[in-house]
């Protein structure tokens, strides 16, 4: 079929995996996004990142540009609860908080993952530490 142009007419399409694709994405993110702001005393960032005019970052913290993504799942995140499987493995390691460290190759530093209920608890123990040392 062709329209009064010339040009071929669409015909909407049956089926039912079309509709889905055209349908609204979940708002979930932006609650996950305002949960996290919270978690850090801020608020999130309204029509989050480069659109929002206020920042790129997904809340509007005075000093932490806080990135969120939101998955079904992180490789990260999969190491961790490897991890905690591992301990919960061995009786005398079961009440051990979970740490991931990640460190590249001939890159300084390194980062710290835990999980945000235990992550005052890590803060402290890195805090002890370093007054040990005299740092």
């Amino acid at each position: 079929m062709k329209n009064k142009d010339n040009l071929p007419i669409k015909i909407p399409s049956t089926d039912p995996r079309s509709i889905i694709k055209k349908a609204k994405p979940s708002k979930a993110w932006k609650a996950v996004e305002a949960r996290i702001a919270d978690f850090f005393g801020a608020k999130r960032t309204p029509l989050s990142g480069k659109n929002s005019g206020h920042t790129r970052s997904d809340s509007l913290h005075p000093k932490l540009f806080i990135e969120t993504k939101w998955r079904q799942k992180h490789s990260a995140v999969s190491l961790w609860r490897n991890t905690k499987d591992s301990r919960d493995s061995y009786d005398s390691d079961k009440k051990k908080t979970v740490v991931v460290c990640l460190a590249e190759k001939n890159k300084n530093g390194f980062w710290v993952m835990c999980h945000s209920d235990d992550i005052l608890e890590v803060a402290e123990e890195i805090k002890k530490a370093n007054k040990e040392k005299g740092i």
